[in-house]
């Protein structure tokens, strides 16, 4: 393949022709015997140096005392010595000219700041060669023999696997040897990302020619940002399966003692992955069958197949379950139900999904018969197949697994030519009949789990929607400060030359107005006598907040009052403000009160902002004012977000439905919401000092709506890491 300048490091770890095991040894328990035995029984295409100071030969091979000290070019290192070695080691094979190392070694990020710091000393002494871990249990490029892991029978495929887990690299590698034909390209054990991170090996596979899908272990990401915008152009080239641990508080925990890696809230990481196109898994058994199903079969068009069963139960269990899944289940056309009810009894059901009501029981063959009428269907994109297939020679007569073999070698064929996939679930699967390993053989994936075989007809449907709806206009990268206005950032200017980290409410609505929101016409009434001017002039019914940089929580010092009806309760509203704002901080500059006008009449939502530790600048919408706290309804997005995606948050809460109308209650402007969310994402990509952002409430009408309250903190450290970032990027 053509290898951009900045893999050319990766292709030569990856298509190594030499391999150092530095730590080689005699020891058949150590690491560094092991990997030299496994490279040689596997026949590794390419020339093995040992280096250990103490020895002369193991296994046959000439040991060195240093790297240094062999005569050929290295293309990788396979690091086995102790974590305190590791700064010289390094450094010898950077001397050396090596592309790369594999770090076993652990004590690092995964045990807090002091090994985080040690992991960034070790890629410096590295000067430039790429570092696989540390705290990695290695790698494997299949076809070379190239195996620094020491698991044994990797079966070869095109499925490409990171994961930051041996044993989960261990139960997915066993789980294709016994049920699949389906194998694996590479294997990464990402470790800590102290130096290579998965958004680098996902540019890699991306153009490897061996890779046609990628399967991910995820227990947090050093990069998210970056990690995005690589998936985002990955997907639209090869399906990325991704399954993301961590996702409770103590898997979080246990994610961070493992790896050293940061879990992220669980919403924001699943709403980030579904928009970058990767198919996220929530089971672990069903990470390789999706992962086989994606880089085998063709995928789902208009989300859209047929059930055919030779049984009513297990059909009805497959139609509840993926009608649950939104796979939609088409009527028929009226040649397609002509032609099965030309093959199948009198009382096979010739809705959809079909029962061949015991018409495949003296002819199994008949399945690829009905699978070739129900292919030709227009609104049919996709077929599972239920029950018994392979088992027909086992349970009525030996004669007939022939014409099951004869069947599938028929329904391989139809994949092939119609280019629509088949997913078969099988009772005999335990059995490995041979019209199974037939199907495995043209690709046809087989289970024997019938929610495992829906979910694979789940991620051809959703990947298949993804690429026929095209690249999302928006997505995850900045352009910072390109929409910024000169007044805003005057009001930014100001607030920072006075030492403060947040604006005042005020100054946060001016800022937002200034980008076209729409907020609540407050004047800031630095006296009594200008509050009752300003309640006279919005004709009263008003409320009055505090304004202080003190105080950013009003409610919590008694700084606000809401439906001043008069003259007089404007008065002593102003007077209660300030005396309860200085009882709560005595040392609180009051720099008046806000009047504004109450507002009408809606339902009060949230729109805020924050800093997520791996995606950075996300943006979550809910119900809001008490609200917020009590029902926790919310949805996440990683920030930025175009209309549409703005859209779908808003559809996502549980309560949506109280914004189309509930009890006789008009219907909400969702359109006003979704606008709002769009102005927000563009004023935080306008101004990177913007550490956080709360509208709350945001009071929405049946048309428009009324931001009543907005807070904004400022960060110039959180700025200059952002535009750091998008430099990087």
């Amino acid at each position: 393949m053509d290898i951009p300048s900045n893999m050319a490091a990766l292709e030569r770890i990856f298509k190594a022709e030499s391999v150092a095991i530095i730590g080689a040894s005699k020891d058949e328990a150590k690491r560094g015997y092991q990997a030299i035995k496994i490279l040689l029984d596997e026949k590794f295409d390419g020339r093995i140096y040992p280096v250990n100071p103490k020895e002369t030969s193991i296994l046959g091979l000439k040991c060195y005392r240093s790297v240094l000290d062999i005569q050929e070019k290295i293309d990788l290192a396979l690091v086995t010595t102790p974590a305190h070695t590791l700064k010289n080691v390094l450094a010898e094979c950077a001397e050396k000219g090596a592309a790369g190392a594999v770090v076993i070694a652990g004590g690092f990020g995964e045990l807090g700041e002091t090994g985080k710091r040690l992991e960034e000393e070790i890629v410096a002494s590295a000067k430039g060669i790429r570092i696989i871990g540390p705290n990695t249990s290695g790698m494997i490029s299949v076809a070379k023999g190239l195996n620094l892991v020491g698991l044994q029978g990797v079966p070869r495929g095109s499925i490409a696997l990171l994961t930051q887990s041996g044993n989960i690299a261990l139960t997915l590698i066993t789980e294709a040897n016994l049920k699949s034909q389906a194998g694996f390209s590479y294997y990464v054990g990402v470790g800590n990302e102290a130096d290579l991170k998965f958004h680098e090996y996902l540019e890699y596979f991306t153009e490897d020619p061996d890779t046609s899908a990628i399967l991910m272990y995820v227990e947090g990401l050093r990069e998210g940002r970056k990690f995005l915008l690589q998936a985002s152009k990955t997907t639209q080239v090869k399906p990325i399966v991704l399954y993301k641990s961590g996702r409770s508080d103590k898997g979080s925990k246990s994610a961070g003692s493992h790896t050293g890696a940061l879990a992220g809230i669980s919403e924001v990481a699943n709403t980030a992955f579904k928009r970058a196109g990767i198919i996220t898994v929530q089971h672990s058994d069903e990470m390789f069958p999706i992962a086989e199903s994606l880089s085998s079969l063709p995928l789902i068009k208009e989300n859209s197949i047929a059930i055919l069963a030779d049984g009513g139960g297990h059909a009805t269990i497959a139609a509840d379950y993926l009608t649950e899944l939104g796979i939609k289940l088409p009527e028929l056309e009226p040649e397609t139900r002509a032609g099965l009810q030309a093959i199948l009894p009198t009382n096979a059901s010739l809705a959809n999904p079909i029962d061949v009501a015991g018409g495949t029981d003296q002819n199994p063959s008949i399945f690829a018969d009905c699978a070739e009428i129900l292919l030709n269907d227009r609104n049919i994109h996709g077929l599972l197949i239920v029950g018994l297939f392979g088992g027909y020679g086992i349970r009525f007569a030996r004669k007939l697994a022939f014409l099951e073999e004869d069947a599938a070698h028929r329904m391989g064929k139809l994949v092939r030519s119609k280019n629509k996939p088949i997913v078969l679930h099988s009772l005999y699967n335990f059995a490995k009949p041979h019209s199974l390993d037939l199907l495995r053989y043209y690709k046809i994936p087989v289970y024997d789990s019938l929610e495992i075989a829906c979910k694979c007809i789940e991620a051809l449907s959703v990947y298949g929607t993804y690429l026929l709806k095209g690249k999302e206009s928006s997505n995850f990268q900045f352009n910072w400060g390109t929409k910024a206005v000169p007044e805003g950032q005057k009001i930014i200017d100001t607030a920072l030359t006075e030492g403060r980290t947040a604006l005042l409410e005020h100054e946060a609505k001016d800022l937002i107005r200034l980008h076209g929101a729409p907020v609540s016409m407050d004047r800031l009434a630095r006296s009594e006598e200008e509050a009752v001017e300003f309640a006279e002039q919005a004709g009263y019914n008003v409320a009055m907040k505090i304004v202080s940089p003190q105080i950013l929580h009003k409610s919590d010092a008694g700084g606000v009052i809401l439906g001043l009806k008069n003259e007089r309760d404007v008065r002593d509203a102003f007077k209660r403000i300030v005396i309860n704002a200085h009882q709560y901080r005595p040392d609180a500059d009051i720099r008046g009160c806000i009047v504004s006008p109450m507002s009408a009449e809606g339902v009060e939502v949230i729109i805020g902002t924050k800093i997520d530790d791996q995606f950075g600048p996300i943006l979550m919408f809910g119900l809001g004012g008490i609200l917020v706290e009590v029902v926790k309804d919310v949805s996440f997005r990683v920030l930025p977000v175009s209309r549409s995606w703005a859209s779908t948050m808003i559809d996502e809460i549980k309560f949506s439905t109280i914004l189309d109308g509930v009890r006789g209650r008009p219907p909400r402007d969702k359109k006003a919401i979704a606008a709002l969310i769009e102005k927000v994402s563009e004023i935080i990509e306008a101004y990177p000092v913007i550490h956080e952002m709360d509208l709350n409430p945001v009071i929405v009408h049946e048309e428009g709506l009324t931001v009543v309250d907005a807070r904004i903190i400022l960060s110039v450290e959180q700025m200059d890491k952002k535009i750091e970032l998008s430099r990087s990027l």
